[in-house]
């Protein structure tokens, strides 16, 4: 029934590769089916003026996708001059979603700004930079701990992403780009490892659903973070 014969509750095939670039204090490339997505984190030396002295860390975002990373050539934001109103939102969800899985009292007064570069998009980007987001950050964080400028581990816990929706009637699991652009209910839903929402987005795109659907929704991406996780763990301990 699906466009790629997957079963209603089956992840495209997930891989993370750490270690990919050689200046960044953490990196992944983690691919999910044919999206494919460029994770760095980089830790400075200070806050942003709002919470400078509050002795509070920050983590942030900043995400954005390739000009051929799609079907056809999209121009450069920077060549617009500024950012779309889509990049900004997906960056700010990126950012609040990797602070609900750090003590920022922990990391102490430093930044860790997350770049997630989109190479190749085939549906549920932002999922993909939300999982290999955390990766990036967790080895960055893990410098800090080698070298004892924390004392304390920050990672609380893990944070990963993952879309589900109604195609064709049925609920789905991490929709690619032919289901994405055909649901007639889209959700994307981020987690914790230990099963705590973060924040749900979900619309009706073509049809309503009901309180029901929902929850089929929710338990299809509580399997599907879970999987994530593992993968998440698997990538961090190797």
């Amino acid at each position: 029934m699906r466009p790629s014969g997957r079963d209603l509750s089956e992840m495209r095939p997930v891989s993370i590769e750490t270690g990919v670039t050689k200046h960044a204090e953490g990196s992944c490339l983690i691919k999910v089916g044919d999206t494919h997505v460029l994770c760095t984190a980089t830790i400075e030396d200070r806050v942003p003026p709002f919470i400078k002295g509050s002795g509070l860390g920050w983590v942030t975002a900043e995400y954005g996708m390739l000009p051929r990373s799609t079907t056809s050539r999209m121009r450069r934001e920077a060549t617009a001059g500024k950012q779309g109103g889509r990049t900004v939102e997906i960056q700010r969800l990126i950012g609040r979603s990797l602070r609900a899985g750090i003590d920022r009292v922990a990391l102490g007064e430093r930044q860790i700004t997350v770049d997630c570069d989109v190479i190749q998009a085939d549906g549920g980007t932002r999922c993909a930079s939300i999982t290999g987001g955390w990766v990036a950050l967790r080895l960055a964080v893990q410098k800090l701990l080698k070298i004892g400028d924390v004392i304390s581990d920050p990672m609380i816990d893990p944070v990963a992403a993952v879309s589900c929706g109604i195609y064709a009637g049925q609920p789905v699991l991490d929709l690619d780009y032919p289901e994405d652009s055909d649901a007639g209910v889209d959700g994307n839903f981020i987690m914790t490892g230990s099963g705590q929402l973060i924040e749900v987005q979900m619309s009706a795109e073509g049809a309503t659903f009901s309180r029901t659907q929902m929850e089929h929704l929710m338990d299809l991406a509580e399997k599907g973070v879970k999987e994530l996780v593992n993968a998440q763990n698997a990538a961090v301990n190797a």
